[in-house]
């Protein structure tokens, strides 16, 4: 992508609103924009983060066995109040109706509307297990939206839902789906923690949450930094910790993932059963497993920023690299920023080419602050002397290679050659 071509409307101050570094470097680098209070446009560069995320998350669940669909999120009232959960919801559930007067909520989440929708397809343990997920916009009226995409009103979500015989198969879903989750995380390369947490108004009998480490989080975990185990300070129990207190490392937490065990939750109140091989209908042993999609987007940023802008892992970056072409007027620095954009495309590498008549330090300022892995800067004198200046966003290393060559483990983690 050209970026004289591109919708980026970069901002040189930071609005007032934005209290958090995800927010402030969101507005700033022209990936997101305020609708209303806690509701987002996400523009090109925001989107293609976010379409990582969901591709990355889609590809993990159906590994899992998960297959993927999509439901309304407008939900008619009838099955909130077979459930109980109309009356129990506070305000946090925004109510609508129709012109005849009928009840329907903006959903939060599905459950009510997932298990309608196997109890009207699935009876026999024959058609189990089932685990069926979908990506897709969630509202929430938070009394009090804040810190940008950490805590809006509208999000992207990923719900997942299992169905099972019984517990026992059901821990076997709940397993699959917490490996999953570790997987996803890991591929985004994030540093997180799993953390076993209560139910909350989702209910059930066994949770899990999964944090992104970052000071600005809003939860305090303990976590032996050696090993798997971690947990909320407040529900820290020496006789069950690996280790003493003192031992333990303490970091803040951002919530991006949960996993519930419901059991007969919801399909109890619903009539969702399976007959079982006796023949005997019981209620279907349920799981439910959410990922804040676009909360991991501002997470992530949270985790990996410096002063200069957003530090990208680079499984999420818009961009592999950031082509900045000095002078591109200039005819030598054309034709060699265009060979290496063109030459990029051609091995399947997103670029991004500053071709814009702006000042080096503009270009300089915008790439740090949209934060890509790696910018190749391409300007006169080198393309004289027959060589890029290749920076790490990441470290700050910069190294000057020959046209024609990429730094050490640019491509398939080795020194490569353009063909």
């Amino acid at each position: 992508m050209r970026l004289s071509q591109t919708f980026l409307p970069t901002l040189k101050e930071t609005p007032s609103e934005a209290q958090v570094p995800s927010h402030r470097l969101l507005l700033r680098a022209g990936m997101i924009r305020q609708v209303t209070s806690g509701v987002y446009n996400w523009l090109p560069l925001g989107l293609k983060v976010l379409k990582k995320v969901e591709n990355i998350v889609r590809e993990e669940m159906n590994r899992a066995g998960a297959q993927e669909i999509l439901m309304p999120m407008v939900q008619p009232a009838e099955l909130w109040q077979e459930t109980g959960r109309w009356d129990k919801m506070d305000a946090e559930l925004c109510r609508i109706q129709d012109r005849h007067n009928r009840d329907f909520c903006l959903g939060p989440t599905h459950e009510e509307v997932v298990t309608d929708l196997y109890r009207n397809n699935i009876q026999s343990y024959k058609q189990l297990p089932v685990m069926l997920y979908q990506i897709q916009t969630k509202f929430r009226d938070e009394i009090r939206p804040r810190f940008g995409l950490m805590r809006g009103r509208e999000f992207m979500m990923k719900d997942c839902y299992s169905f099972d015989v019984d517990r026992e198969s059901a821990l076997e879903s709940y397993e699959k789906m917490r490996l999953a989750y570790h997987a996803i995380f890991s591929r985004l390369g994030l540093d997180f923690r799993q953390v076993v947490a209560d139910t909350g108004a989702i209910g059930g009998n066994y949770s899990h949450e999964f944090h992104v480490l970052a000071q600005t989080g809003e939860d305090d975990l303990l976590f032996d930094p050696e090993g798997d185990y971690a947990v909320n300070v407040e529900k820290y129990n020496e006789a069950e910790a690996p280790k003493a207190k003192e031992e333990l490392e303490q970091k803040k937490g951002i919530e991006v993932g949960h996993i519930f065990l419901l059991e007969d939750t919801y399909s109890k109140p619903m009539e969702a059963n399976v007959v079982q091989q006796d023949g005997k209908p019981t209620p279907v042993t349920m799981g439910c497993y959410g990922i804040g999609v676009s909360r991991v987007v501002a997470a992530a940023i949270e985790q990996n920023h410096d002063d200069s802008g957003i530090v990208w892992p680079e499984p999420m970056a818009p961009f592999k690299v950031g082509i900045v072409a000095m002078k591109y007027k200039n005819d030598a620095v054309k034709e060699a920023a265009d060979n290496l954009y063109q030459s990029l495309q051609a091995k399947g590498v997103e670029v991004l080419l500053d071709d814009r008549d702006a000042s080096p330090g503009q270009k300089f300022n915008e790439m740090d602050l949209i934060g890509l892995p790696w910018q190749c800067v391409i300007g006169p004198k080198g393309v004289d002397n027959g060589v890029f200046e290749w920076k790490n966003r990441k470290t700050g290393e910069k190294i000057e290679l020959k046209a024609g060559e990429y730094p050490a483990g640019f491509l398939d983690d080795q020194q490569a050659k353009v063909a």
